[in-house]
């Protein structure tokens, strides 16, 4: 089954995002990498000679989201935007289960077609649980993690999916106000607008996303930042502060705030991890 609710609703989501692409704020190299689950879209801005950051964005979601981000990342990072597999970009639409390796040996493939032997990687959400599974799974190819409002660390809230089903039976009305409420921003938002665009065209992962167990969370020897909103309406946050703290991450909880982090630290943070030489280019 593809992952769009139909031919022209794929058009449209495929038709903003290059429409979006054309506001990149910097120089970039478009690449189609080969790898095992298909081809994958990556935009690559930034000095070759610069340590390597690997951005990977949420679910329902592409490259484009870190537009606003890029120019200040590129300043300190050789940065390569992924568009994740199986979600509304421009890479291939398979989604391998959740619970095999299968995404680690895609990561695989794409570092190694950049001949990217270790790197960092920047992260929302679905992205933060990919960037832990690969992480738990190949240590020794992660140099530090920075993760926004990741998935993965706790059950998600059942309040949740019950509101978000009855607002949906309002029609228009209610699915916007559910979407605010969950990435915390207000209905008149362009990231509600975004939000609602894609729901309306694009089948999201169902079913629950495999909780990492403490055995997988001690295999993470990199230096781990994460932040989350502490009114978070999806993901329990404190559940995520409390197990990532006892793995020996440093955890910032943003009071009054969703699922949607406007602005964060894990730019020092990866600057300091830099400097210390925690990765090579």
């Amino acid at each position: 089954m593809t992952i769009y609710k139909s031919d022209a609703g794929a058009r449209l989501l495929r038709e903003r995002y290059l429409e979006a692409l054309t506001s990149w704020p910097v120089p970039r190299d478009e690449v189609r990498v080969p790898t095992p689950e298909g081809e994958t879209f990556v935009l690559v801005s930034g000095p070759e000679s610069a340590p390597t950051l690997v951005l990977l964005h949420g679910s329902g979601s592409n490259s484009a989201e870190w537009a606003h981000r890029i120019p200040a990342l590129v300043e300190r990072f050789r940065v390569y935007a992924v568009d994740i597999i199986g979600e509304p970009g421009m890479s291939a639409e398979t989604r391998p289960p959740l619970d095999s390796d299968r995404y680690a040996q895609w990561l695989d493939a794409v570092l190694d077609h950049f001949g990217v032997s270790r790197a960092a990687f920047l992260t929302s959400s679905f992205g933060g649980w990919l960037a832990l599974d690969y992480a738990t799974r190949r240590p020794e190819r992660v140099a530090a993690l920075a993760l926004r409002c990741p998935i993965g660390l706790g059950p998600t809230k059942k309040g949740f999916v019950v509101k978000a089903v009855l607002l949906s039976l309002l029609g228009e009305k209610g699915r916007r106000k559910s979407v605010a409420g969950v990435v915390g921003e207000p209905e008149s938002s362009p990231i509600v607008e975004q939000q609602l665009l894609v729901s309306a065209n694009y089948r999201y992962r169902t079913g629950p996303f495999p909780v990492f167990g403490d055995a997988a969370l001690g295999r993470l020897t990199m230096p781990v930042y994460a932040v989350a909103g502490a009114e978070d309406a999806m993901v329990d946050s404190r559940t995520t502060q409390r197990r990532l703290e006892a793995a020996g991450a440093v955890v910032d909880l943003v009071p009054g705030t969703g699922h949607h982090i406007p602005g964060s630290a894990d730019l020092e943070f990866l600057k300091e991890a830099a400097a210390n030489g925690d990765f090579t280019a």
